[in-house]
């Protein structure tokens, strides 16, 4: 014990996810696989789930440019003992060169990642999506068109950043529940780089779009392929090689077992649109009716007429029917289609698409929109709305665009379509009853026929899981309460009244009673899964749930009566050491009600020291069949000791951790250590939600490029409740409750011996960024530094809300400057690290923050005639260093080149997690020189109880910390000399 290992000593850690990233484009189309009433997708080989604390680094794929360091450290003459300016780290830290953390580390940023997973619709095989590690600067260079809320790659024609799989094998799953030979699927180049894989219906072909690097480091265009599935063989779908994909918004979709739907480059697009030289006039944007429009602060929106053809030109498809005997049809004129839904029945198609007029202000997802329905020859059938342009939707949380919305075909008919209208003009603030109103209607209505009304809503409607004529689930919430409910219909049946089957809040997870699990029907939709018990005419379905409690999740499987309410828990994840899920039913393929007898179900199993594997299910026995043998991605790691704490805090809130120690660590033998603490604050309407335990103990701390690798101790995802209860705004007591959190933290794992006081770190990334400037600023007796990544820290520059705060800067301004730790820099001493991606594209958080045109003009008086024509440049964490700087804090500010919200170049990560090992070395960790200083200060500690000037942290002997006697152990010397070294 008295040797940690290694990778513990260099106080090191990997990125995480953040806590609400953005969605980068999908790696394939929807597949076949649903968890409970979420959509189709891959199953996931490795943990990503949330981390809840640790730092993040989302997106997988972005580009590259010289590393910028800029550092203030000894400034103003002020001398600190863990900086020396003359040591050639220090030098190497502000010559402005990507760096690499310990070895340790690097191997694992470079293990290969396991593939994901998809199962045949038939559930008779299985893919192995093969996928390669982090992408090199050199390809994450590529330019980027930034139009309407989007990132373009022009060269591909695509979402920009977009990752890819380099290679499909195909298991067999035998009938005893194992896996057959892989046989790969062949016959497109090599390098090829593979997404959008689908199934066709049918299970006998696979479709995948492939694009190439080219020469000058561009990505080539992307080709629709088809692989015969029974032999592995694969050819372009198009006899014509100048027939490319374009992926910007949807790709193609199989319409029936042998024809695709392909959204094409139109063949007479013609050349790139040229930028001109002299603009045509000035750039000018006008709200002379006097309209009160209020916007959140949307990044890479359109800017001009030329960004405007420049969208139309990546946007516009041409839509082609392609067989796979090679035969082809284009359908429709080119326009900015944006999805393309066939209906059940294949006989029809959804077709929505974006038109002009656009706007400056709004991205692209509130253009106007038109949906129309076709047949599946291209034939135009009717339209069903024209939205016109949606600036004005309120900022309220809960408010929604006016007119039609959700339109869908419903999964358990051959073609009717569904959809909801407000009736409140989309406004949350406006009281009306009802709130929403579901109708339905044919595809082609007889004439005169008018929508039906399917059920009306008090509440913002939230979906429907259809099951058949005599049953479907209908879901709505409101955010400002936390109300949710589940209603009972009876969609073929006028005579039978609607009832609420659940009614509850969406913050008490103790009473969530799970989700329908679905079943796929033979059409490719899903819907809920009925299920028969034998000489048993009752109506069951099956909930699937998280099964959160007071000790951490259990999840369940429960067999639901729908009529009586009754339910009988049929599986339930073992609860000593290991955490499982059901992830999905395997015996929906055959037609009819499920038997109970002859479910069969695939499970995943984990546990701290285990990664995730999958299992198959077979009732009635239960008996299980291990499907996969995934090795252990980081067995250096694999005896981590991972717990999950509780503590209190001082308005008697119930807060949990869960806390990561080294291998064999023994705090009452080795005594404290450095500790991370790493979170992200959440907001609650009740002191009880808030303080309910969510995760579990037995989960597998996931490791990896986008993970925590822990170093010391780690405090990861401590609970931050900022409650708001009844009619009180959370964020008024923003700062009081941030701090009362984080000091119940730091104390419990004072208590408990494993973290030195005054060696605590704090970071967190994005929202996780703001808090630890706040608390940096409010409560530095706590923290000895800290690391701050991707952060927005003067709330004045997102003055139309942030997070889940909808009041504007004019109706809560003190609540919006005492948030912000930029109008508290001058409080911040101890050390602070800033990370920011320069093309930060998350609303509030971007490196360089611009104002829209007219968007202060609000808050005149409205007879006050404005023509307000400015432009604000803002740089969040570069005008928070300065600030910083201007108050002679030790501060540094790493901007990373071409990276987004999330950090995805393998450069660039392995950069921040040496900038990360750096900074906790030189502030958390004493310089070796002070190694002898600091033991006997420990031992003071213990014995009479010290008060820090710097930390304010007490410790008094018999509080809970290592007695004097563990001070004197040799072990502990040992341990702190390779620590402080």
């Amino acid at each position: 014990m008295m040797r940690l290992h290694k990778v513990y000593h260099r106080l090191t850690l990997l990125s995480l996810l953040p806590s609400s990233p953005p969605s980068p484009p999908p790696l394939t189309s929807s597949l076949s696989l649903f968890t409970s009433v979420r959509t189709p997708g891959h199953l996931r080989t490795h943990h990503s789930k949330r981390f809840k604390s640790i730092c993040t680094m989302t997106s997988r794929f972005p580009n590259l440019v010289p590393l910028n360091s800029i550092a203030a450290e000894n400034v103003g003459g002020r001398s600190n003992d863990s900086v020396s300016s003359a040591s050639t780290e220090d030098e190497e830290a502000l010559a402005g060169k990507y760096q690499l953390p310990p070895p340790e580390i690097k191997n694992i940023v470079d293990a290969p990642p396991l593939p994901a997973l998809s199962f045949s619709p038939q559930r008779d095989k299985i893919l192995f999506l093969k996928r390669r590690s982090l992408p090199p600067l050199a390809e994450l260079a590529r330019p980027e068109e930034k139009l309407a809320g989007m990132r373009i790659d022009g060269k591909c024609n695509t979402r920009s950043r977009m990752s890819f799989y380099t290679g499909i094998g195909i298991h067999q799953l035998m009938p005893d529940g194992t896996l057959g030979p892989e046989r790969e699927i062949h016959g497109y180049p090599d390098g090829a780089k593979i997404n959008f894989v689908t199934w066709s219906l049918d299970g006998k072909h696979l479709a995948f779009s492939i694009r190439f690097d080219e020469e000058d480091n561009s990505s080539s265009k992307l080709r629709v392929w088809v692989a015969n599935v029974e032999t592995g063989q694969a050819r372009p779908l198009f006899q014509s090689p100048n027939v490319y994909l374009n992926a910007v918004f949807d790709n193609f979709v199989w319409v029936d077992n042998s024809t695709l739907l392909v959204c094409a480059i139109p063949s007479s697009r013609g050349d790139l649109p040229k930028k001109p030289l002299v603009p045509s006039g000035p750039k000018i944007q006008s709200n002379e009716q006097k309209n009160v429009i209020q916007v959140r602060t949307f990044q890479d929106l359109l800017k001009d007429e030329y960004d405007e053809d420049l969208f139309d030109y990546y946007a516009t498809s041409q839509l082609v029917l392609a067989s796979l005997d090679g035969t082809t049809k284009e359908i429709g004129n080119p326009a900015v289609y944006t999805s393309l839904d066939p209906s059940p029945d294949q006989k029809y198609l959804l077709v929505s698409s974006i038109h002009r007029p656009y706007s400056f202000t709004v991205p692209c997802g509130r253009f106007p929109k038109k949906v129309e329905v076709w047949t599946t020859d291209g034939k135009f059938v009717r339209e069903i709305c024209d939205l016109p342009l949606a600036e004005d939707i309120p900022i309220a949380i809960s408010s929604v665009r006016k007119g039609m919305r959700n339109i869908n075909w419903r999964a358990d008919k051959p073609s009717t379509l569904y959809w909801a209208e407000t009736q409140d003009g989309g406004d949350a603030k406006v009281e009306v009853s009802p709130r929403d109103i579901i109708y339905t209607q044919p595809a082609e209505p007889l004439e005169g026929e008018q929508p039906e009304i399917l059920h009306k809503l008090d509440l913002r409607y939230g979906g429907i899981s259809w099951c058949d004529d005599s049953l479907a689930l209908v879901y709505e919430s409101w955010y400002k309460t936390r109300r949710t409910r589940t209603w009972v219909i009876s969609p073929g049946s006028k005579d039978v009244s609607p009832r609420v089957l659940f009614d509850r809040s969406s913050e008490d997870v103790y009473s969530d009673p799970g989700s329908p699990m679905l079943r796929r029907t033979p059409a490719g939709t899903y819907v809920i899964a009925k299920i028969k018990k034998e000489n048993d005419e009752g109506t069951y379905i099956l909930l699937n749930g998280s099964g959160a409690t007071s000790e951490g999740n259990i999840p369940f499987l429960d067999l639901f009566d729908i009529n009586a309410g009754s339910k009988e828990r049929i599986w339930e994840s073992d609860k000593e050491k290991y955490y499982e899920t059901v992830v999905s039913l395997m015996s929906d393929y055959e037609e009819g009600d499920l038997l109970l007898d002859r479910l069969k179900l695939l499970t995943s199993k984990e546990s701290k020291t285990e990664n995730a594997q999958y299992y198959i299910q077979k009732w009635p026995e239960k008996k299980v069949c291990q499907i996969t043998n995934f090795p252990h991605p980081y067995p250096q790691l694999a005896s981590l000791q991972k717990e999950m704490i509780k503590y209190q805090r001082n308005d008697g809130v119930q807060l949990t951790a869960t806390l990561y120690l080294p291998p064999g660590y023994d705090p009452s033998k080795d005594g404290p250590l450095p500790c991370l603490f790493w979170s992200y604050p959440g907001e609650f309407k009740s002191k009880d939600a808030a303080g309910q335990v969510r995760g579990s103990p037995n989960e597998f701390a996931g490791i990896g490029p986008t993970s925590a690798l822990l170093w010391f101790a780690i405090l990861s995802g401590p609970t931050i409740p900022i409650i708001g209860e009844g009619d009180k705004e959370a964020n008024d007591r923003y700062v009081e409750q941030l701090v009362a959190s984080a000091e119940a933290a730091v104390e419990e794992v004072i208590r408990r011996g494993v973290a030195h006081p005054s060696k605590i770190a704090v970071g967190g990334h994005s929202y996780g960024a703001f808090m630890t400037a706040n608390l940096l600023a409010h409560a530095p007796h706590l923290f000895c530094c800290g690391i701050a990544r991707s952060g927005a820290y003067n709330r004045t520059l997102t003055p139309f809300g942030f997070q889940n705060e909808d009041r504007t800067l004019w109706e809560a301004t003190g609540t919006y400057v005492e948030m912000s730790p930029f109008m508290s820099a001058n409080k911040i001493k101890k050390p602070i690290l800033l990370i920011h991606g320069e093309e930060d594209n998350n609303s509030g958080t971007l490196t360089m923050q611009f104002s829209g045109l007219f968007r202060a003009s609000v808050c005149v008086p409205r007879h006050v005639y404005l023509l307000l024509i400015f432009h604000v440049h803002m740089m969040q964490s570069d005008r928070f260093f300065n600030a910083l700087k201007g108050h002679g804090a030790l501060c540094r500010l790493v901007i990373l080149p071409f990276e987004s919200h999330g950090y995805a170049a393998r450069e660039s990560i392995l950069h921040v997690l040496w900038e990360t090992d750096r900074w906790l070395q030189k502030h958390c960790v004493p310089n070796s020189s002070d190694a002898s200083a600091e033991l006997d200060a420990c031992k003071d500690e213990v014995s009479k109880g010290v008060t820090d000037s710097d930390n304010q942290a007490v410790v008094a002997s018999g509080g809970g910390g290592p007695e004097l006697a563990d001070f004197e152990h040799e072990g502990f010397y040992s341990l702190r000399r390779s620590l402080l070294w």
